[in-house]
């Protein structure tokens, strides 16, 4: 276990929304297994079963929210790795609805009930030269700009490219093909050198940080190389 996921103080709680997903598992996994004495899930079918995880599952994703701030005691940190890749096939419309406006109403659902640090998984791409033509980026700029704006006490935001052999890869594809014409999707460097395990590692990793105290800003954010090199740090250790 790597010294930088152990706290000093009062063990954190953890909250993982999207937890069955590509990335949204593997921070699950890394949580499960880190020292974080509770993990909430809420997600809409169920993960595997662990002694240590609280799960909520919900099919509806817009009692997310609400489910959020009923949760007692409030978690520490919240984890948001949501990648609807059925609402990518039903059009721009109905991802808009997931990936931007159910994220920035999670967010201030998980501000009011009082978590200290929240961690977004976003993309590669949001804030490139062409990224306000591209309404995928779009969704992604709002959201970060929404949890800027409520001034978490921490907050990291993770731009990973497309993720190889997992559901935000299929949503990448879906949206290429029917999500939008008037762009191209986030140009994907290098993304044989990293997977979802690494940028699990990497989010909690990140959160870890943040609640010792020695993340590098109150509002970080990581790019691929940021995510790879903190994720391979980790699993090494």
């Amino acid at each position: 276990m790597s010294k930088s996921l152990v706290r000093r103080g009062r063990p954190p709680t953890a909250l993982v929304l999207g937890a069955t997903g590509a990335v949204g598992s593997q921070i699950l996994a890394t949580l499960l297994h880190s020292t974080f004495p509770t993990t909430t899930a809420i997600s809409r079918s169920a993960p595997p079963s662990h002694p240590n995880l609280s799960l909520h599952v919900e099919p509806a994703t817009s009692k997310w929210a609400p489910l959020l701030s009923s949760l007692s005691p409030c978690p520490s940190t919240a984890f948001n790795a949501v990648f609807p890749t059925h609402a990518a096939a039903r059009g721009l419309k109905a991802q808009w609805k997931i990936e931007h406006d159910l994220c920035i109403e999670i967010a201030q659902a998980a501000k009011v009930a009082g978590v200290k640090t929240y961690v977004f998984v976003s993309n590669a791409g949001t804030r490139d030269l062409l990224s306000s033509y591209v309404p995928y980026s779009n969704m992604s700029i709002g959201v970060e700009d929404a949890i800027k704006k409520l001034d978490f006490e921490h907050a990291v935001i993770l731009r990973p490219g497309m993720i190889l052999g997992g559901e935000k890869a299929k949503a990448w594809l879906l949206v290429a093909l029917f999500g939008h014409l008037s762009g191209l999707p986030p140009i994907v460097p290098d993304p044989f050198d990293k997977d979802q395990l690494l940028i699990g590692i990497a989010a909690v990793a990140a959160a870890r940080m943040a609640d010792d105290g020695t993340s590098p800003s109150k509002y970080w954010v990581l790019g691929q190389s940021d995510i790879v090199r903190l994720g391979r740090i980790e699993r090494k250790e």
